[in-house]
C-alpha cells in the first residue's frame, strides 16, 4: 500500500514540473496504513480571497501545501496547470540552485484561487 506524493520541482532546465512519487505505508495496522515519520520546520495557514492569484515565483523553502477549502490552480512557465482542491496536496519543491537569479520567465510557478470560495491552505514546511 502507498500514498502519491505529487512535486513541485525544478527540471535540470530550469522549469517548475509535475511528478509523482510513491510513499510507503509500511507503518500502522492492516485497518490504517502510515508512513514513516517525516520530519517537520512547521505549520503555517493561509487564506486567500476570491480573485487571489501571485505571479510567477519559486518556494522559498519545500513544503508540504494541503487544500483545506476552496480550489487552487498552480500554473507552470510551459502552460502547464493543475487544479486542487479539497484534500488535495503537493510537496512544493521548486527552488532555485544556490547562485541563481530569478527570471520570471523561465523559473517557477503561479497560482490562483478558482471559484467562488476562498482558499485555505496548509503549509507543512520540511
Amino acid at each position: 500500500m502507498e500514498f502519491t506524493k505529487v512535486v513541485l520541482y525544478t527540471a535540470e532546465d530550469g522549469r517548475a514540473r509535475f511528478r509523482e512519487e510513491a510513499v510507503p505505508l509500511t507503518e500502522g495496522k492492516p485497518q490504517a496504513r502510515l508512513s514513516a515519520l517525516m520530519p517537520s520546520g512547521g505549520l503555517q495557514l493561509r487564506m486567500s480571497p476570491v480573485g487571489f492569484r501571485s505571479d510567477f515565483h519559486c518556494t522559498e523553502n519545500p513544503q508540504w501545501l494541503f487544500v483545506l477549502s476552496g480550489q487552487m490552480e498552480i500554473g507552470l512557465q510551459d502552460g502547464g496547470k493543475r487544479v486542487f482542491g479539497p484534500g488535495d496536496h503537493f510537496f512544493s519543491a521548486d527552488t532555485l540552485a544556490p547562485g541563481v537569479a530569478f527570471d520570471a520567465t523561465l523559473h517557477g510557478h503561479n497560482s490562483r484561487q478558482v471559484g467562488d470560495v476562498p482558499l485555505v491552505t496548509a503549509f507543512v514546511r520540511a
